[in-house]
């Protein structure tokens, strides 16, 4: 058990970078932390950590000792974890990050549905339109968007197709005319999403018989907010590039129009979808099962 112990105040302390925070994460004071750290390097005869005042920080050795040791705590985690499960349902803490819009449209209606099926399972969501750190954040499921092998060192369960739309609304459209092909967004003012302010993306990918242009859009708004730029384009300030689950009750409804119908339009690699990733050692979690079954079957449903 003090081995374990000791793992759980090491991996803390390494992830944490230093011994107040990592006691404030398990809930000890600092002097207990550290003298299980001690603890630890007086049993391996080998230092960990780089102490100073300012900072803790790996050595080599404990680089690659706090991976493996990460690896056994998320495998004895993994373990009681699905033994619960099995008994009794899936239990504890599941952290989830996903897209703010996503989140907003398809993961928030149905919480409460998620606590009637899963009672004894407790959700820490974390929205952003930011790529989460799934290791430094703790993150046992992201739903991110984008192409399945983008991250090959994850998990990716395939929740939903994704189609991109190119759209405006109409009273945008009627001061500065409506594309006919790709080519003639050159003359618009096009809405783009970037992760930062100061980033920016690619230019805008279509597709059409087999053949892909890409058009180097050009507009005087970027944001890193598909609802913010939804709403720039509600209010008439240019053309975006929207997921068709953001906009197509805009679209039906006649807030939005739909326009380049006829090709197939998408920023990044055109095999693009909705996943739930996950890191290869939560393979086996009831937390991450029973919450992706969830909403992979919300998702069917809508």
């Amino acid at each position: 058990m003090d081995r374990f112990s000791e793992l759980h105040a090491f991996c803390a302390v390494a992830t944490s970078g230093g011994f107040s925070a990592a006691g404030r994460q398990l809930g000890l004071v600092p002097s207990t932390v550290a003298r299980l750290v001690d603890g630890l390097e007086a049993r391996l005869g080998a230092p960990l950590l780089n102490r100073s005042t300012r900072q803790v920080t790996l050595t080599e050795a404990g680089a690659d000792y706090f991976a493996r040791a990460q690896a056994i705590l998320a495998s004895l985690e993994e373990a009681d974890d699905a033994a619960a499960s099995a008994h009794a349902g899936p239990r504890g803490l599941l952290r989830v990050s996903a897209p703010v819009a996503f989140a907003r449209l398809y993961i928030a209606p149905h919480l409460a549905e998620l606590q009637q099926v899963h009672p004894r399972l407790e959700l820490e969501l974390m929205v952003s339109d930011a790529l989460s750190d799934m290791v430094g954040d703790a993150i046992d499921v992201a739903i991110r968007i984008g192409a399945a092998d983008s991250q090959p060192d994850l998990v990716a369960r395939r929740l939903a197709g994704h189609r991109r739309i190119v759209c405006a609304s109409p009273s945008y459209l009627e001061r500065r005319g409506m594309p006919q092909v790709p080519a003639d967004l050159l003359q618009h003012e096009c809405l783009r999403f970037a992760y930062t302010g100061l980033s920016r993306r690619p230019g805008w990918r279509f597709l059409k018989d087999g053949e892909t242009v890409e058009i180097a859009v050009r507009g005087r708004l970027v944001a890193n907010s598909s609802d913010v730029l939804r709403e720039a384009a509600l209010d008439g300030a240019g053309i975006a590039l929207l997921p068709d689950w953001l906009v197509s009750a805009d679209v039906e409804e006649g807030r939005l129009a739909a326009l380049l119908a006829d090709f197939e339009s998408n920023p990044g690699p055109m095999d693009v979808g909705v996943f739930a990733v996950y890191q290869p050692n939560r393979r086996g979690s009831g937390k991450v099962r029973a919450f992706v079954d969830f909403i992979a079957q919300r998702l069917k449903d809508q």
